[in-house]
């Protein structure tokens, strides 16, 4: 099995899928678990135990309901051996087409900037779930989520830049900026910190998260020192 990443998605195979619906479910999802399984419909890597020592330990699942779904959240554990392969939310630039017209050129300009930058950039969230299941997540009060990858604090202070130069007035981009070692940031957060603003970060991990003064996992460059 390959390392696992929150965001991630994982793939049941169908005995996977069988042993999820011979749980004890509520008929609301036990509806919903049947369309992730007959559309084959991934599911997402969650946080995972602390205790979770070896690889042959239940990985933490989520799924994200649609709107004729309530909007439900679901939690599941689920044996390496039954998830048959793993995935990525679609890019920003693929899913932008489940959005409006209006909002488009906006989120164009702000794809094309992160591109410059070499900022892989995904949409996770009710953009990301309803382009891949072409399920209604969206409302017109809904934030878009975005998984930035960057490689070192310069990249992540560039592309952090880039989302508050160009972001569109209306739907509000949300998301974290992802480093090498699976450690994240909010962007907003990460702009304040890095300005001096504020003296700590939340940092997220697949095992947790933890409030960090002077985080020492990011990779560092020329650009380390925070402004005074």
């Amino acid at each position: 099995m390959p390392p696992l990443r929150r965001h991630q998605l994982a793939h049941l195979s169908a005995a996977g899928w069988r042993e999820v619906l011979d749980r004890t479910w509520d008929d609301e999802l036990r509806a919903c678990l049947q369309l992730w399984a007959q559309g084959n419909l991934p599911l997402v890597v969650t946080r995972q135990s602390a205790a979770r020592e070896h690889d042959q330990a239940p990985v933490s699942l989520g799924l994200s309901a649609p709107t004729h779904c309530d909007r439900r959240r679901v939690a599941l554990q689920v044996l390496p051996s039954r998830i048959a392969w793993f995935g990525e939310f679609p890019l920003l630039a693929e899913a932008v087409q489940q959005l409006p017209r209006t909002a488009r050129p906006g989120l164009d300009a702000v794809c094309r900037a992160l591109t410059t930058l070499g900022v892989k950039t995904r949409a996770y969230g009710s953009l990301g779930w309803q382009h891949m299941t072409k399920l209604k997540y969206l409302h017109e009060r809904s934030d878009l989520d975005l998984w930035l990858a960057v490689d070192d604090v310069d990249q992540a202070d560039a592309a952090a830049s880039v989302l508050l130069r160009h972001a569109p007035a209306a739907p509000r981009l949300d998301g974290e900026l992802v480093f090498t070692d699976g450690s994240a940031v909010a962007w907003r957060e990460w702009l304040a910190w890095r300005a001096g603003t504020c003296h700590s970060l939340l940092v997220k991990r697949l095992n947790g998260a933890s409030i960090e003064r002077e985080p020492e996992h990011f990779p560092r460059a020329a650009g380390w020192a925070r402004a005074a």
